[in-house]
């Protein structure tokens, strides 16, 4: 059962258990994109599952003994402990910016839309240098999609839908 009590976290840091656990996640999702080690990627996204699933907030852990304590949590280690201790008492991630230099986090997006899997997204960023919805939805009207390798006209019809029904969303959220 998550838990998103506020906790003891820093002032300007993150004191939710889900807030911690999205960072994690994207974290994980960038490294996927760059194609880092599967084992890296999945240490993340455990981490994430454990922050999750913690029936009190991860701010108190860090308050009651920093990364120490988090590491007696099964499934976080010492490197991603320490981002978390950044990330409850910063509310940022030195770790993610770093990776958000050369590869803006709209571009995890691309992997929301019906149609584009993790190895078109990366065609797509690194071949024609698509990083956004914006971006890919005028690709997709000015006929490039029909361009990229493994991309007929069904799936540009089905990516066409999706993007409609993303921006929808985003315009109208629930």
């Amino acid at each position: 059962m998550e838990n998103d009590d506020t906790g003891s976290g820093g002032q300007h840091g993150v004191t939710k258990n889900s807030d911690v656990a999205r960072m994690l996640d994207r974290i994980a999702d960038l490294l996927e994109f760059k194609n880092e080690n599967f084992f890296k990627v999945r240490s993340y996204r455990t981490a994430s599952s454990a922050i999750t699933d913690l029936d009190s907030p991860v701010a108190d852990a860090v308050a009651a003994g920093g990364a120490v304590e988090l590491q007696k949590i099964p499934g976080i280690g010492k490197g991603i402990s320490a981002q978390i201790v950044e990330i409850v008492t910063t509310g940022s991630s030195a770790y993610f910016d770093e990776l958000t230099r050369d590869l803006p986090v709209s571009v995890l997006d691309l992997r929301r839309v019906s149609g584009i899997g993790l190895k078109t997204a990366q065609v797509l960023f690194s071949d024609f240098g698509i990083k956004s919805l914006d971006e890919l939805r005028v690709f997709a009207e000015g006929g490039g999609l029909l361009s990229v390798p493994g991309i007929g006209e069904k799936t540009v019809e089905r990516i066409k839908r999706s993007i409609a029904r993303l921006e929808s969303e985003r315009t109208n959220p629930a």
